[in-house]
Order: C-alpha cells, then sequence, then structure tokens
C-alpha cells in the first residue's frame, strides 16, 4: 500500500439470512479492528441486485460500487456460512465478479460458521483456494465457528469467549501493523512541524557571517 498509515477495512458478508451467525461473527471481527481502521466499508452480498449478481452485469452501479470497495481496501473481512462443506453460493456468485489480482496486496480474514465442526475443513478446501486464486498472499488464520459458539441470547446471536479470542489472535498481526505505522507517520508529523516551526524562526543577525573571537 502506498500509505501504511491507511488502514480501510472492508467486510464481505455471503449469508443469505437476514440475521445470521456468519453476520454475528463478522461484526466482532469488525468491532476489533475498528478503533484501528481508518474506513470501514461493508458489503452485504444478499443486498446487491440479484440479476445483476447472478448474469455478472459488471455495467450495474451497485455492482460497481461494491467491487470498488473491494478493490480500494487494504484488509478484506470475508464471512460465509458452510453449507454441505461448501460456502455459500451467493459469496461465491459475488468473488466471481471480482477481477482476477482483485485481493492482491491486501491482508484477508476468512471467517465461517457451521452447524459442527465437521464443516471446518471447508475453509482450507473450498474458501482459501478461491482468495489465493484471486491474488490474496496475505491470508490469516481462518476463523471457523460451530452453531453451539455462537447460541441465540435474548433473541441475538452472541459469540463465545473462546471465539473471541481466535478473532483477536487472527488479527494480532494486523492490528500491531496498524499501530506501528500510525506511531511512523505521527512521529513524521511530528518533525516536520519541528523543521517548519525552525525555518519560520528569525535568523539572529551573526547568522550566516564569519565571526572572529577576540582572544
Amino acid at each position: 500500500m502506498s500509505d501504511k498509515s491507511i488502514m480501510k477495512v472492508t467486510s464481505i458478508l455471503g449469508s443469505p439470512s437476514l440475521r445470521s451467525r456468519s453476520g454475528a461473527l463478522l461484526q466482532l471481527a469488525q468491532s476489533r479492528l475498528q478503533p484501528h481502521a481508518t474506513t470501514a466499508e461493508a458489503i452485504t452480498v444478499r443486498d446487491l441486485p440479484g440479476q445483476a449478481l447472478l448474469q455478472a452485469e459488471f455495467a450495474n452501479t451497485e455492482i460497481q460500487a461494491a467491487i470498488r470497495k473491494v478493490l480500494e481496501a487494504q484488509v478484506i473481512l470475508v464471512a460465509t456460512p458452510i453449507y454441505k462443506a461448501a460456502y455459500s453460493g451467493l459469496l461465491k456468485s459475488f468473488l466471481d465478479l471480482l477481477p482476477q489480482d482483485g485481493l492482491r496486496d491486501k491482508t484477508v480474514l476468512p471467517l465461517a460458521t457451521g452447524g459442527s465442526a465437521a464443516h471446518l475443513l471447508a475453509l482450507d478446501y473450498a474458501l482459501k483456494p478461491v482468495l489465493s486464486a484471486l491474488g490474496a498472499r496475505d491470508i490469516l488464520d481462518a476463523v471457523y465457528a460451530s452453531d453451539a459458539q455462537i447460541p441465540t441470547v435474548e433473541g441475538r446471536y452472541e459469540v463465545d469467549a473462546e471465539i473471541g479470542t481466535r478473532v483477536d489472535q487472527s488479527l494480532r498481526s494486523v492490528i500491531e501493523r496498524a499501530s506501528q505505522y500510525r506511531a511512523e507517520t505521527e512521529a513524521a508529523r511530528e518533525r516536520d512541524a519541528v523543521l517548519a516551526r525552525a525555518r519560520g524562526t528569525p535568523q539572529p543577525p551573526w547568522l550566516g557571517h564569519s565571526v572572529r573571537w577576540a582572544v
């Protein structure tokens, strides 16, 4: 990225449901990055025009806007439910619209939920290869949660502490980099401010002239 102090985050939710466990998991990851992100964009694939999505209508303005959010981001969060050992068809429809190198030079965190731990390998054998094919080389440790790990509490999905810890571990390197870049940027700005003040300070009349000290 040209300016390492910038961290633009785009999240992609591939669940077909209005409320979903994968959505709750994605919201958790978003909340962890929010204090460090310069901008945060969200793509809910379900809300994109269905016909334009399925027929790959690249001229559609909503499709173009969604693709632009991905291309302009430094960090991508991808969340999907797992059905029959595969990520959602909705997510596939959107990923198929991205350019061949649409995820190049981006950090990607795959997130997934499923009925049981039996679907865990779908991340390695189904989703990660697609992300790699789109140019992603910096793929963080994926986080998978079963239904039991995101129970319904008072009418809403709640991610349990173990999954929260795994999300933190996966995002640690991104957050550390963001903090480092922010510190470097602030130090550079402070240095520039000091130099600017120094350049604006009137010089003593003798400065720049040869002075002979009496002995």
